[in-house]
């Protein structure tokens, strides 16, 4: 029989998810269930040759048709697919909606971290964490409930509203959440001014965006400089900062040294490595995801 190295090295996985299941990946496309319903979408990191024959992949429910831009697109839908739908992760309901940018509303790799932050956060009564970049709010609710006061920072007003729909689908109206409309960087600005700090720190910042008031990012030429602005924020003891990246082509090797120069904390542990999901066949094989960079206090 033939063997397969497992080639694990730096790649966290999750392990936790009923709800959530890949498939098989190949031909720069990725067949995924969310829930009770699958889908195709397109991923770069595929190149591989899919396991399952291609009757298999035809019957998905849903097919992410892209352009030349791989987030960018438009969806074909069989009638059961209904407009959302929840699925589920350590007992919280998020909402699996098809978006126009391929995504479902959630990152299914980054439980990884959700896991992470919840094991630091109940080491210490109500720490402060502010969530960057916070997207539909699945790590801030996961947060709150492990002990934190969370602050949750998009750009995006529709972003905001789906992190709000997240809380009240779990009834969760009453945890110690602040979600804002704001750019990033602005508003680091300002809780450098008031002197607020953090705890921790989550963000998963883009390529390319826009504030509420017409601020521009780049990743490139602004995330050093956002570090710096948050080391700045940082409580006099810290517990944890996690930056994921999808967004450029980098290693984790640089996305750790730009952590390390920037933090400049002497004590405590960095690690960094890759998000990757396991698909369900029997050679596990791992779809890279994203890559990503960690400090915690001990």
């Amino acid at each position: 029989m033939k063997k397969f190295n497992s080639i694990t090295s730096n790649i966290l996985s999750p392990a936790g998810w009923k709800d959530y299941e890949l498939i098989d990946f190949g031909y720069g496309k990725k067949l995924e269930r969310f829930g009770e319903y699958t889908f195709v979408r397109p991923d770069v990191q595929a190149m591989a040759e899919p396991i399952f024959n291609k009757k298999i992949w035809e019957q998905a429910d849903g097919i992410f048709n892209s352009s030349n831009d791989e987030e960018k697109g438009s969806w074909k839908l069989s009638k059961k697919v209904p407009e959302f739908w929840d699925v589920n992760y350590n007992n919280i309901k998020i909402k699996a909606i098809p978006t126009p940018f391929r995504h479902l509303g959630f990152f299914p790799e980054q439980s990884v971290h959700w896991d992470w932050c919840r094991s630091l956060i109940k080491k210490r009564r109500k720490p402060k964490v502010l969530n960057l970049f916070g997207y539909s709010g699945i790590a801030s609710l996961d947060a709150a409930i492990s002990g934190a006061e969370v602050t949750h920072i998009d750009a995006s007003k529709k972003a905001i509203n789906l992190a709000f729909e997240n809380r009240n689908r779990n009834n969760l109206e009453e945890l110690p959440i602040r979600f804002l409309v704001e750019d990033a960087v602005n508003f680091v600005k300002r809780e450098i001014r008031r002197n607020n700090k953090y705890d921790g720190v989550i963000l998963d910042p883009p390529k390319y965006g826009r504030g509420p008031n017409g601020e521009i990012w780049r990743i490139e030429e602004d995330l050093l400089n956002l570090m710096y602005l948050i080391k700045e924020i940082l409580s006099e003891n810290p517990l944890f900062l996690v930056l994921t990246s999808y967004a450029i082509r980098s290693s984790h090797i640089s996305l750790y040294y730009l952590l390390e120069s920037s933090l400049k904390i002497n004590y405590g542990e960095y690690s960094s490595g890759e998000l990757g999901i396991k698909d369900s066949s029997d050679r596990k094989r791992v779809l890279s995801c994203a890559n990503f960079a960690r400090w915690q206090c001990e």
